[in-house]
């Protein structure tokens, strides 16, 4: 009976603060309702006398990484052109793009193409920047594409700051190795330039040699025997090159990487068979010489010589192969849809700016008429006024 009696009171206790509360707020009605209209004015005003502030939006296309020609290629290489490319560990075309697009580099063209230090009126080449930054979004959404926005309070230059980052982008996509194809290009061209100096060293020895002791002439099954394996020595070094480049990228674990170490074993054994051969091709022909020694000199010349160009030819190819497929990648920064000076503006918003100020009037209304209440309370209550008092006195330094 005691226990239902409690929970009776308190009941009327919760009713009572209830009404206490509504009671509290009827008694400032014009400060509730007074203070949201104030607010609401004066953002309706301010929609009215802002700046309008315009976006353009462009969306582009990048090259999608996809197997190249060079792929064609790969039984001449053993995987080495595939493997360049895993090698260099490529991201996704979108990450790097977005990158690109948010670089100083492209920003300072841009600041310097519209003279944005006097459009933006910023006082160092910093706060241009950032505040070209905070004027543009650039995104990338699950369908692949890139959109790049700018905001600025001139819908024309809004649109043509927007169509330049893509301008800007191909003409930086020139310059650097983005794309997996650029990348193989900058790879092969290094490798071309190695291979083509030994080869000019050692056509230089053989000619030296001949020069000296008369020319030699081999009969075909020798020249057959010096060429099949001053290819394989080729395709050797061009393995070893490619796991080297790997290495430097990858982890021992990476399926690429045991996969090429694999197909390294498989070409130096082979290599190691046909080298036991060579040398037996190579006692007969050096004992069908009138001066085996000088016949051992020349063969080990001509094979070096053969090894040179099958290494250049095979290299050569590829480099050619990455140029190709590098322009094809330049060419493919598409414009789904170019940028065009909007007609109505982004912002302010006034239905949202209106209805946020109404938010914000109504909560602060509310939040001082229970001030004014408690303040209200405490200057008829003596012992609340008593406590008041000192308050203020301790704020002041007198108590």
């Amino acid at each position: 009976m005691e226990n239902k009696t409690m929970i009776q009171e308190n009941d009327q206790d919760d009713e009572i603060s209830l009404i206490d509360l509504l009671i509290v707020l009827a008694k400032h009605k014009k400060l509730i309702f007074g203070l949201p209209a104030v607010f609401g004015i004066l953002a309706l005003v301010y929609g009215f006398v802002a700046t309008p502030i315009f976006e353009a939006k462009t969306t582009i296309l990048p090259p999608q990484q996809q197997q190249s020609s060079a792929s064609a290629m790969l039984a001449q290489l053993g995987g080495l052109a595939g493997g360049a490319g895993a090698a260099l560990g490529v991201k996704s075309p979108n990450d790097i793009y977005i990158a690109m697009l948010q670089s100083r580099r492209l920003e300072e063209k841009l600041v310097e193409r519209f003279k944005l230090q006097t459009v933006y009126e910023t006082k160092t080449a910093g706060d241009t920047l950032l505040a070209l930054e905070g004027s543009s979004k650039i995104a990338t959404g699950k369908d692949g594409l890139i959109s790049i926005a700018v905001e600025d309070k001139d819908p024309k230059l809004a649109a043509a700051i927007a169509n330049a980052y893509v301008e800007e982008l191909r003409n930086l996509s020139k310059v650097l190795a983005v794309t997996e194809a650029a990348q193989r290009r900058q790879f092969f061209e290094g490798q071309i330039t190695t291979a083509k100096k030994e080869l000019a060293d050692a056509e230089v020895a053989l000619r030296q040699l001949q020069e000296q002791t008369g020319v030699l002439q081999l009969n075909e099954q020798g020249k057959v025997a010096i060429e099949a394996l001053a290819s394989l020595r080729a395709k050797v070094s061009a393995k070893q090159v490619q796991l080297n480049a790997m290495r430097n990228f990858a982890t021992e674990n990476n399926p690429e990487l045991q996969r090429a170490k694999a197909e390294l074993d498989s070409l130096q054994t082979q290599l190691a068979d046909m080298s036991k051969g060579g040398e037996e091709n190579e006692d007969v022909l050096i004992a069908k010489s009138k001066a085996p020694g000088v016949g051992l000199d020349y063969l080990r010349k001509m094979r070096d010589v053969k090894y040179q160009e099958t290494l250049f030819e095979l290299m050569s190819k590829q480099y050619e192969i990455a140029k190709l497929d590098e322009a094809k990648d330049g060419a493919n920064i598409q414009v789904l849809d170019s940028a065009i000076p909007p007609e109505k503006k982004a912002k302010p918003k006034r239905s949202i700016l209106i209805l946020l100020a109404l938010f914000a009037g109504f909560f602060l209304a509310i939040l001082a008429s229970f001030i004014l209440e408690a303040m209200n309370k405490m200057a008829t209550d003596p012992e609340q006024k008593q406590r008041l008092d000192l308050l203020k006195n301790t704020w002041k330094g007198r108590a």
